[in-house]
């Protein structure tokens, strides 16, 4: 009986992996506003992300991180995967953490807070000085520069905090009917 209880909370685990994945890729793909200076785009698949992370905890949020929008790169954007896959999945893993068991609002908003960090500050040190390192060896990274990276400082806090809020509404929306 408990090996099935197992398969069972997996199987939905995976499934709500699964289906905020979708959510994070389609908020990624299909709102796109390009960033001129990187070839980057401001996106709202951060907002899916966040919401797992709040609602399921830091391995949901983690996997939905890695998975949407690193899935939605491959689409056109290939040279952002690498930075894409390790920020959303820390984005997602830390908000998750922070934010465990709680309906502390203060603590949400702390959580959210650390998410938005974690985009803004992981894509700046890649932008600013990984992908130039590593486009020393490997030209394919050679896309984004310390100038650039600035650049990309206001865009990526908007995203954040756009997608935060939403989060944040989503989470109430869900929090509250899982209560009625």
């Amino acid at each position: 009986m408990l090996e099935r209880k197992n398969q069972a909370k997996l199987l939905t685990t995976v499934g709500i992996i699964a289906a905020f994945s979708v959510l994070a890729f389609i908020g990624t793909t299909v709102i796109r506003v390009p960033i001129p200076a990187t070839g980057g785009y401001f996106n709202l698949g951060d907002t899916f992300v966040m919401t797992a992370a709040l609602l399921y905890g830091p391995t949901v949020g983690a996997f939905v991180g890695l998975i949407g929008p690193t899935a939605s790169d491959a689409l056109g954007f290939p040279q952002f995967i690498l930075a894409t896959a390790v920020i959303k999945f820390f984005e997602g893993l830390l908000i998750g953490l922070i934010a465990r068991n709680t309906i502390n609002v203060g603590r949400i908003w702390f959580a959210l807070i650390i998410g938005i960090i974690i985009l803004v500050g992981g894509y700046f040190i890649f932008e600013a000085y990984i992908y130039p390192t590593l486009a020393k060896t490997i030209p394919f990274f050679g896309v984004t520069d310390l100038k650039a990276a600035i650049a990309e400082l206001l865009p990526n806090l908007l995203q954040g905090i756009f997608s935060a809020i939403l989060a944040f509404s989503l989470w109430k929306l869900f929090k509250r009917k899982s209560n009625s």
